[in-house]
């Protein structure tokens, strides 16, 4: 395959198809279809983001149509998706008496039943979260996984507060959550204030988490909004407090979509195609039975054969590749597909009652006995997660340059993020996007660093990021 760092667009095409995640021929723009193999990995992502979850959220589904007027209630909202909205007009030949909109996020729809779960201070917190699909008329170049008109996997929790501080407690706890997540996938991430003018609308402010693809670009994979009372005063969400008195609910939503795929996916994979961690991987092990003649092949695959049956035993997701290849084609069929470890079985392992290992992650191959095999496939797992967040978190590092100039943000964009000082006012955000065509990500939430801003010289001015984006 091509080098994702030379050509990733190339890479990352190919990537797609090889490996089996998406088939970009579905004669729709800006949709694309689940391969099998793609969706078994989608689901144990979106297992692992439910776990998190289910600690303290609880899963609803709200309908996929909403109503004109209830969308229309808050405008600032709207305004951020005026010109992303599908509408549905007709029933069969019929023109509806009232016209509806394919959810691009789901506040305008879930707002208005808030108002009526919610009566009294007894009745919040609300946490809830829904995984479905969302719809956006994108114009820009449309990309599987990174720019969709349909989204198919977008997870929106939403959740109500007695209080500000309350809402601003489960930013930091959503914070948490997020950074847990992209850990598990060892994901690096940038955390981010949006500026003002880059927040979601209707947000009283927004934090958003970016990773660095191959090419040096950014990719924004998950946001996080306190929506304040903003809602709440447009779909009237009151409650009764402990005094008697009517309030509004403060609230909080936040999103994660399939673009954690496109992350996974382009972050850890390499010219050989997918390098996955074992807790995502569709299938963390395959057994490969090496062949050499007629003589032994009944032993070697009865050996293969019980291996994957204690290995399922063990709640091992594994494949056994018994095909009539090579096993040369084998090997790169499952490097292909990010299997973390492959394990071997020819007559000279039988004869000295060991199993080969080979690791997807590039490290030696190595011996185990036949009684240590458990042990030693959950510590393997165990160093490939550690082996493949190291990888990720160096090349990560390697690609944020710090910038005193214009000349010195130029070059460092090139191929990765520029780190500068910025004083958080706008016009000079502002005049940093527009003169170097580039997306301020907005203010670092990790470090306490100061400097002088690169525009205005302001001293105490905050760690910030500029990138091109996807």
């Amino acid at each position: 395959m091509p080098g994702k760092e030379e050509n990733f667009s190339e890479w990352y095409n190919e990537i797609l198809q090889t490996a089996e995640i998406m088939d970009v021929r579905y004669p729709v723009k800006g949709l694309y279809v689940w391969f099998p193999f793609g969706f078994a990995m989608r689901r144990y992502v979106y297992d692992l983001l439910r776990s998190l979850l289910d600690r303290d959220h609880e899963e609803v589904l709200f309908p996929l149509l909403v109503p004109e007027q209830e969308f229309m209630k808050e405008a600032e909202h709207i305004k951020g998706f005026e010109n992303e909205v599908y509408w549905v007009t007709r029933g069969g030949q019929n023109e509806l008496d009232v016209p509806l909109v394919l959810r691009p996020t789901s506040e305008t729809a879930i707002y208005p039943i808030f108002k009526l779960w919610i009566r009294s201070h007894r009745d919040l917190p609300i946490k809830v979260y829904q995984i479905v699909n969302t719809f956006r008329h994108e114009t820009k170049h449309t990309r599987p996984l990174i720019r969709l008109r349909e989204i198919t996997s977008f997870k929106e929790a939403h959740t109500a507060h007695t209080t500000w501080d309350d809402a601003e407690n489960q930013v930091k706890d959503a914070v948490k959550l997020y950074k847990d997540f992209f850990t598990q996938l060892a994901i690096p991430h940038l955390i981010t204030r949006r500026p003002e003018w880059d927040k979601f609308p209707g947000a009283a402010y927004t934090i958003a988490f970016d990773t660095i693809m191959p090419d040096g670009r950014t990719l924004q994979i998950g946001t996080i909004h306190n929506l304040g009372d903003n809602f709440a005063r447009t779909f009237d969400i009151r409650y009764e407090d402990a005094e008697g008195e009517q309030q509004y609910a403060n609230q909080t939503c936040y999103g994660i979509s399939e673009r954690c795929i496109a992350a996974l996916i382009s972050v850890h994979g390499d010219k050989k195609g997918l390098v996955l961690p074992p807790e995502v991987a569709p299938y963390q092990v395959v057994i490969v039975p090496i062949v050499f003649s007629d003589e032994r092949k009944a032993e070697i695959l009865d050996a293969a054969g019980s291996l994957l049956l204690r290995l399922k035993e063990e709640g091992v997701r594994v494949v056994l590749d018994d095909r009539d290849e090579r096993p040369g084609a084998k090997y790169y069929r499952w490097e292909q597909k990010g299997v973390p470890l492959r394990v071997e079985i020819g007559p000279k392992d039988l004869d000295e009652g060991v199993y080969t290992l080979a690791r997807r992650d590039g490290n030696p191959k190595s011996k185990v006995r036949f009684d240590e095999i458990f042990d030693r496939i959950k510590t393997t797992f165990e160093d490939i997660h550690a082996n493949i967040q190291k990888n990720a978190e160096e090349a990560f590092k390697s690609k944020i340059k710090d910038c005193r100039t214009f000349d010195e943000i130029k070059d460092a964009t090139k191929s990765g993020v520029a780190r500068i000082y910025w004083c958080g006012n706008p016009d000079c955000g502002q005049r940093i996007e527009d003169q170097l065509d580039l997306s301020l990500l907005g203010i670092s939430e990790e470090t306490d660093d100061h400097g002088s801003c690169i525009v205005c010289s302001k001293g105490n001015s905050r760690v910030s990021y500029l990138a091109r984006t996807f």
